[in-house]
């Protein structure tokens, strides 16, 4: 199936805004995008109905050509770089409570897996150890953070517990499943409260899992730009699903609608599509088109949505099926992939750092896991 122009210019855009140096900036109204035919640069301005150029395919064809395409995406790369969203460990030298600096040692805190320290803030009276998140575990946060990396990387929970045995650690397999529980509902609500910078494709697909022994199916809801993984839900069926909240979730994760949504042939999507996206309730929501018809090679194939499939699948195996449908396996698995691990398509990069959220330190499992405590902490306070 031929792509339509429309497409065409927006690859041709999206390939001449990855390199700086074609979009140069003038002042806040006027760009110049370096010509791909040749050496010179056409001029692109805003005006009273967006953005204006100056090249024919804008002038005699009155399009949206990929110069303008160009600039829109560029300011949309700055935009996500001035609004990036930074988790970084928490150092100690400031309160939680209340930022001051006026903070000093307050003895040790001794428990199984060792001293403790334990600080006072002069300013506010609150009181805080370097464990936060922690709290009460009778296990070293390395250990519980390498649990969680491992578990995640495709160890099963008994393997896990045999390696940990090794460094001395001495758990059950059941421990470090109330572990994962534990830390990946903190983890969840925590970050389902930043949102993404996500593009404008999204794509949805469906792969099947075994929850105690059933077949169940897991709907999946993918960034196509950063490889983000917006929204998930297990469903019963395949074709009798209703996928409207798939499409709710991710609407309200991100932010906004796409404006492509791809999807292999089934019905369940269409029909959301038509329920969620496909209606305008104002001037300003964009207007979604649903990709529904597949082909096997272009930019409509929906390849990057089967690796993340590939990813849960290869994740499953070793479980040999999900316990329930709610399982925190699943779940965990999508922070792991948006904010843990690096994907070679991204050059190294998470989906989350693509999307403007970085996870900063050594043991990201650990700083999300402090962020995530300290943000918990400070809205208990404000009720």
């Amino acid at each position: 199936m031929t792509a339509p122009a429309f497409d065409y210019r927006q690859a041709r855009g999206e390939a001449i805004a990855k390199d700086e140096r074609n979009v140069r900036r003038v002042d806040q109204n006027e760009y110049r995008v370096r010509s791909q035919s040749g050496d010179g640069e056409y001029q692109v301005i805003s005006g009273e109905l967006g953005w204006l150029c100056n090249c024919p395919d804008a002038m005699f064809r009155n399009v949206k050509c990929k110069h303008v395409i160009a600039v829109e995406l560029s300011l949309e790369i700055r935009r996500r770089i001035e609004n990036a969203k930074r988790l970084v460990p928490l150092d100690y030298q400031t309160c939680l409570s209340c930022g001051s600096e006026e903070i000093k040692r307050d003895g040790m805190l001794h428990n199984e897996s060792g001293d403790i320290q334990r600080y006072a803030c002069k300013s506010c009276g609150k009181r805080f150890t370097n464990n936060l998140g922690f709290e009460r575990m009778h296990t070293n946060p390395k250990a519980i953070t390498y649990a969680m990396q491992a578990y995640f990387s495709g160890e099963s929970f008994r393997n896990v517990q045999k390696s940990l045995r090794l460094q001395g650690v001495n758990v059950s397999h059941v421990a470090i499943y109330k572990w994962v529980k534990k830390y990946v509902a903190l983890m969840g609500d925590y970050l389902e409260g930043i949102t993404p910078q996500v593009s404008d494709k999204w794509r949805a697909d469906e792969v099947y899992l075994k929850v105690r022994g059933n077949l169940k199916y897991l709907f999946s809801m993918m960034d196509d730009e950063t490889r983000f993984w917006i929204a998930q839900e297990v469903a019963d069926t395949k074709e009798k699903h209703n996928a409207r909240g798939l499409l709710a979730k991710s609407r309200a994760v991100a932010g906004k609608k796409p404006k492509w949504f791809i999807t292999d042939g089934l019905g369940a999507y269409h029909q959301a599509w038509m329920k969620e996206y496909r209606n305008i309730y104002n001037q300003n929501e964009v207007k979604t088109e649903h990709i529904r018809h597949i082909t096997l090679k272009g930019d409509k194939n929906n390849n990057r949505m089967e690796r993340l499939n590939g990813e849960f699948r290869d994740r499953e195996k070793v479980m040999r099926g999900v316990k329930k449908m709610d399982s925190p396996t699943i779940r965990g698995y999508q922070i792991f992939h948006n904010y843990i691990r690096p994907h070679q398509a991204l050059n190294g990069e998470t989906p989350a750092e693509r999307a403007g959220i970085k996870v900063e330190g050594d043991d990201k499992w650990f700083t999300i896991i402090q962020n995530a405590k300290h943000a918990a902490q400070k809205g208990e306070e404000a009720v």
